[in-house]
């Protein structure tokens, strides 16, 4: 499965109020959200600084537990050795600090492919999926 984390330039993130997106900071509980999810397209997730995770719990709560199916964005103190575990705990879009180069984003991805443990968009882990596919394929 090919799942991909949509990176955005610095410049290209617009940031207006826009009434879809729910701007949470990262000391939210995502479980106590007053608002209906059904309504929102994008939730922005923040990190302040580069040492601080708890947005990635968030990701994890708003994919798995409440299901979300929008856009969670990181933005923030976003480095690009953290994308592909943004990507594995549930963000689907990441704003790029400014000057970061998205071509040396992308080699994140192309480093780590696969994984063997399932995560919070593919829950599944490698071990099970594995010989699922195989038996389709030989089918």
């Amino acid at each position: 499965m090919n799942r991909t984390l949509t990176l955005i330039a610095a410049e290209d993130h617009v940031d207006n109020g826009e009434p879809n997106v729910l701007q949470l900071p990262n000391d939210a509980d995502p479980l106590a959200i007053e608002v209906c999810l059904d309504d929102v397209e994008r939730i922005d997730l923040d990190f302040p600084k580069f040492t601080d995770g708890r947005a990635y719990s968030q990701a994890f709560l708003l994919r798995r537990r409440l299901g979300f199916k929008g856009d969670i964005r990181a933005t923030g103190d976003v480095l690009i050795d953290q994308l592909v575990q943004m990507q594995r705990t549930g963000f689907s879009s990441a704003v790029l600090k400014e000057g970061v180069d998205a071509s040396a984003a992308q080699r994140q991805f192309d480093r780590f492919a696969a994984f063997y443990q399932g995560d919070a968009v593919q829950a599944v882990p490698h071990f099970v999926a594995a010989p699922e596919a195989a038996s389709e394929r030989s089918a």
